[in-house]
Order: C-alpha cells, then sequence, then structure tokens
C-alpha cells in the first residue's frame, strides 16, 4: 500500500510542476492541463497566474506527503 501512495504523491508533484510550467511554457500539453481552461468559462492571460498558485499548492502538499 505504501508503494501505491508514493505513486500518487509523484503523479501529483508532476501535475504540479506541469501546472508551474503552463504560466511560462505554452505548448499543446500545458494549454490541455490549465487549471483555468478546466473550470473557467472563459479563460484569458490574466487567468494563467491561477495555475502557478494551484501548481504550488499541488506540488507542495505532495512532496509534504512523501516526507
Amino acid at each position: 500500500m505504501k508503494n501505491l501512495d508514493t505513486v500518487v504523491n509523484l503523479i501529483g508533484v508532476a501535475y504540479g510542476l506541469l501546472l508551474v510550467l503552463t504560466v511560462f511554457v505554452r505548448t499543446r500539453v500545458t494549454e490541455t492541463m490549465r487549471v483555468d481552461a478546466m473550470f473557467m468559462r472563459q479563460p484569458t492571460e490574466q487567468t494563467r497566474p491561477l495555475n502557478l498558485i494551484v501548481g504550488l499548492v499541488v506540488a507542495g502538499y505532495a512532496i509534504y506527503s512523501l516526507v
């Protein structure tokens, strides 16, 4: 069971880092994974920094859970 927890937390770290990357890099993959594009009707460049905040929270919590 511990191995599954580790895998889930590593996926959380990877997704958090991907969200942080979406603020700075615009590729097909990063645009698809944007949190603001998933949950807002009209995502714009002004809503893009939301991905940085959510990415830091997700990655931080996953790193905390690994420790």
